[in-house]
């Protein structure tokens, strides 16, 4: 009868081991923490600007992401949004802001992985930068602006294709 206990007792053991293995291979991913790393606003030509009259700026987007591995799981991802506004090629406004986050991703294969570094955590942090950017434009004496959605898994994929594209190129 002790035998038999011990067996038990063994028998649970390697399950729960299985199951803490099981754990640790399961598919995650879980915001950790979302931070504006670094922000700046320029205007240099106001106050004259707001008493130029009626103008019409050309305004233009910078994006990128970046990413570093802070350890196995752990993952900050830096959403990069330059805004620049021009009239007659001189600034009216610019904008930059690095919006971060850190993320534990855990259990997805190299390509998974890739993909949600590159089109998801990204998609996560937008909302956060379009904020930012569009509330720091109103209050620097600008009217409204607000950045369309953007579709960061077509961006994903063109950045797949065309790094496909510069490999083959390397081989011939």
């Amino acid at each position: 009868m002790a035998d038999k206990k011990k067996d038990e007792k063994k028998g649970e053991m390697q399950a729960e081991k299985r199951g803490e293995a099981a754990d640790e291979n399961q598919k995650r991913i879980s915001i950790v923490k979302i931070y504006v790393k670094d922000f700046s606003f320029e205007s240099p030509k106001a106050p004259a600007i707001f008493n130029s009259g009626e103008w019409s700026p050309k305004t233009n987007l910078n994006l990128r992401s970046s990413h570093n591995q802070i350890d196995d799981n752990l993952h900050e991802v830096v959403l990069t949004i330059t805004v620049d506004a021009k009239e007659d090629d001189e600034t009216i406004f610019l904008v930059e802001l690095h919006q971060a986050g850190l993320f534990d991703v855990a259990g997805y294969t190299e390509d998974e992985q890739g993909a949600i570094i590159g089109s998801f955590c990204p998609n996560i942090l937008f909302p956060y930068a379009r904020e930012s950017i569009a509330s720091i434009i109103q209050k620097g004496g600008f009217p409204e602006f607000v950045l369309q959605p953007i579709n960061f898994d077509a961006l994903y994929m063109q950045s797949k294709a065309q790094q496909i594209e510069a490999s083959l190129a390397e081989k011939h």
